[in-house]
C-alpha cells in the first residue's frame, strides 16, 4: 500500500463532469510504479468556479492540473505563460504551477505524434487529411506540420475548416462532401471530431479509395476501437487508435510536477482500460 505524508505532491485534472477521466488512473499508476510520494485526484469544477478556483489550488499546495472539457480556453486565460505549441493550439491542456505563476502547455500534439511514433508511423511520411476543426484539430494540425507534414483540413462546417487553415499556414481545405475520393492522396487521415465516439452518431466515410499504405488515425478511445479503426483493418491499413494519444500526452505534465519522465508501456494499457 502506498502512504501519503505531509509532503506528499498533489496534482489533478479539472473538469465538468470529470467522473469518466481515465487520467487518475494513469498518473497513479506512474506514482505506484516509481515510489513517488503524491497523489492524483479529480477535479470536478464547475465552468463558472474554473477561474477562481484554479489560482486557490496553486496556493494549496498543488503542483498543477490537467485540464479537460469544457476548461481549455479558459485556462489559456488565466496563464502567465504560455508555450509556443499552446498559444498555436489557442488551448491549455496542462497547468504547471510556479512561483512565478502558471505556466500553460498543450500537450494534445505531443501525444499524438508520439503514439504514432509508437505504432511505427512516420508522422512526415506524406500529406495528411485531418478531419475536423476543433481544438483537438488545431493541436494536432500544428504538431504534424512542426514534423514537417502537409495538412489538408476537412470539416462538416466549411467556414471553421477556412479558419483553422489560416491559423495554420500553409495549411490546405478540402470540401467536406469530397473526402472519400480525395483519399488517394494521403499517406495519414486523422479523425479528430466526435463522430463514432460512445452515444455519438458514426463518421460517414468510406474508405474504398483509400492508398494502400494510408495510416488511419482515430483521436476517440471510447470505443477502443470505432468504426473507422475497423474499416481500416478491414481494407488491409494500419489503424492508430486514440488511448495511446492520451496515454502520450500525459507524460510532460507528469513530468513537470513530479520530477520523473514515466514510460507508456503495455501494463499501463492494460491498466487504463480495465
Amino acid at each position: 500500500m502506498r502512504i501519503l505524508t505531509g509532503s506528499s505532491r498533489l496534482a489533478g485534472v479539472a473538469g465538468w463532469p470529470v467522473a469518466h477521466s481515465r487520467s487518475p488512473r494513469i498518473h497513479n499508476t506512474w506514482l505506484s510504479r516509481y515510489g513517488i510520494d503524491g497523489v492524483y485526484v479529480p477535479l470536478p469544477i464547475r465552468p463558472e468556479d474554473f477561474s477562481s478556483v484554479i489560482p486557490t489550488l496553486a496556493k494549496a499546495g498543488f503542483a498543477g492540473v490537467n485540464v479537460t472539457i469544457p476548461h481549455k480556453e479558459a485556462a489559456f486565460a488565466i496563464c502567465a505563460r504560455i508555450d509556443d505549441f499552446a498559444r498555436r493550439a489557442g488551448a491549455v491542456n496542462t497547468l504547471i504551477f510556479t512561483p512565478r505563476g502558471i505556466e500553460g502547455l498543450n500537450t494534445d500534439g505531443y501525444g499524438f505524434v508520439a503514439n504514432l511514433r509508437a505504432h511505427g508511423v512516420n508522422p512526415a511520411a506524406g500529406p495528411v487529411l485531418v478531419l475536423g476543426a476543433g481544438g483537438a484539430a488545431r493541436g494536432i494540425g500544428a504538431a504534424l506540420q512542426d514534423e514537417g507534414a502537409q495538412i489538408t483540413i476537412t470539416n462538416r462546417t466549411p467556414e471553421r475548416a477556412v479558419a483553422l487553415a489560416a491559423a495554420l499556414p500553409p495549411a490546405k481545405v478540402l470540401p467536406w462532401e469530397s473526402r472519400d475520393a480525395a483519399l488517394g492522396d494521403y499517406a495519414l487521415l486523422v479523425n479528430t471530431t466526435s463522430l463514432g465516439m460512445v452515444h455519438e452518431p458514426p463518421l460517414p466515410m468510406s474508405l474504398s479509395r483509400a492508398a494502400p499504405g494510408l495510416t488511419v488515425a482515430d483521436i476517440i478511445f471510447a470505443p477502443l476501437e470505432t468504426q473507422l479503426l475497423a474499416d481500416a483493418r478491414l481494407q488491409g491499413l494500419q489503424a492508430v487508435g486514440g488511448l495511446g494519444m492520451l496515454l502520450h500526452q500525459a507524460v510532460p505534465g507528469f513530468e513537470a510536477w513530479f520530477g520523473i519522465r514515466p514510460v507508456v508501456d503495455d501494463e499501463l494499457y492494460r491498466i487504463v482500460v480495465a
